[in-house]
């Protein structure tokens, strides 16, 4: 069957939709859509996120996106966005897409290592890639073909289409001198990073954003990290702890993902399909800037108004968390096939963007920060 406005679906896509949706006239349909509604020619995709629904620069960004879709198609494909819990908790959403009971999710990649730890390769990676490293490995080194072949055995398509840059060390309710105080701590932290603190003797608790604040407040965790100022602003830690760390080796240039049934993506027509993939790269590149903009006015705010304590965590703590995660990066490649080769091509591309971003951005910096008046 190939509908109005360019979509392309197989007889049996369309009968499920079409019997699940409401129709033309306004009759209501008779049972919950699954995936996805089909109504008057548009098509009607459900979103489900692993953020709170609007959460400032996570929870916005799958918002953004979902209005770049639906305005880039004038309303053909429409896109509704539900909050982490409103259709199923944060940590489904993989599933959620995966078994069609929703179009796509906006989420991290990390959140479903236990599915593959390959997965973890394209959201962050311990002393990894930052933002830039992380695009042009996808779009130039071999990430998105490696990411394709991952997913789509789980049926999804996958696209970058957030990110927050360099993450923060994470909140302690005591100061961190030495790695010995960090043993024994409870302590949240998903993905490849929270394997790293777990091979120093942290023991690990990997929770959705809203499940932090409490779980901080009651003690059952003893610090955390989240992502930066911006968001940890907004979830108020600092109610609870004024140490703060800075830099975070765990995520240094985190992406999150647009990940869509493949089913589903497969009945889009080209052009619509160039119109979603462009969508999540203009996105992916809005939430950088944002971030960017953001979080250091929300640090000024943290020190200044809530009487936060920025610490730098100790150089001697950072290479023996290198070392430790160096350890973590080469067992996670004896996984499977698909791990070894994401693996593989993510260390080999490490080494190129490691020599270019030190004649770079990193030689810049260095320059930059030399004593000069240039007020």
């Amino acid at each position: 069957v190939k509908l109005q406005g360019g979509i392309n679906m197989d007889r049996r896509t369309f009968l499920r939709g079409s019997t699940a949706t409401a129709v033309a006239g306004g009759a209501a349909a008779t049972s919950a859509i699954s995936a996805p509604a089909i109504a008057q020619n548009k098509m009607q995709l459900k979103m489900v996120t692993t953020w709170p629904k609007n959460f400032p620069g996570l929870g916005t960004s799958a918002e953004r996106l979902a209005k770049r879709i639906t305005d880039m198609t004038d309303g053909r494909i429409s896109v509704k966005v539900f909050g982490s819990g409103e259709i199923v908790p944060a940590l489904e959403a993989f599933d959620a897409v995966s078994s069609e009971t929703a179009d796509m999710y906006h989420g991290a990649e990390y959140y479903w290592q236990g599915k593959s730890k390959a997965f973890s390769f394209f959201a962050a990676v311990p002393y990894g890639f930052t933002a830039q490293e992380m695009n042009a490995w996808i779009h130039h080194g071999g990430g998105q073909e490696l990411w394709d072949e991952l997913a789509a055995d789980f049926g999804i398509k996958p696209f970058a289409a957030c990110n927050t840059g360099v993450q923060m060390g994470g909140w302690f309710k005591q100061p961190v001198t030495k790695l010995e105080d960090m043993k024994g701590l409870k302590f949240r932290m998903p993905g490849l990073g929270g394997e790293v603190l777990r091979q120093i003797g942290v023991s690990v608790v990997n929770l959705p954003g809203e499940d932090i604040f409490p779980s901080l407040q009651s003690g059952n965790i003893d610090g955390t990290e989240w992502v930066g100022p911006w968001n940890d602003l907004a979830f108020g830690f600092y109610k609870i702890t004024k140490h703060y760390y800075w830099p975070g080796m765990h995520e240094p240039g985190t992406t999150l993902s647009c990940g869509i049934n493949k089913e589903t993506w497969d009945s889009f027509s080209d052009s619509d399909k160039a119109i979603i993939e462009a969508a999540c790269g203009a996105e992916n590149n809005n939430s950088l800037a944002e971030f960017n903009a953001r979080n250091n006015d929300a640090l000024q705010t943290l020190i200044n108004e809530h009487d936060v304590q920025l610490h730098k965590m100790p150089d001697e703590i950072m290479k023996q968390l290198g070392e430790a995660a160096g350890d973590v990066m080469a067992d996670t490649a004896k996984e499977d096939d698909i791990t070894k080769r994401v693996y593989q091509s993510y260390m080999d591309f490490r080494k190129k963007a490691v020599a270019w971003s030190k004649r770079a951005e990193q030689g810049y910096m260095n320059i930059r920060d030399l004593p000069f008046d240039y007020s």
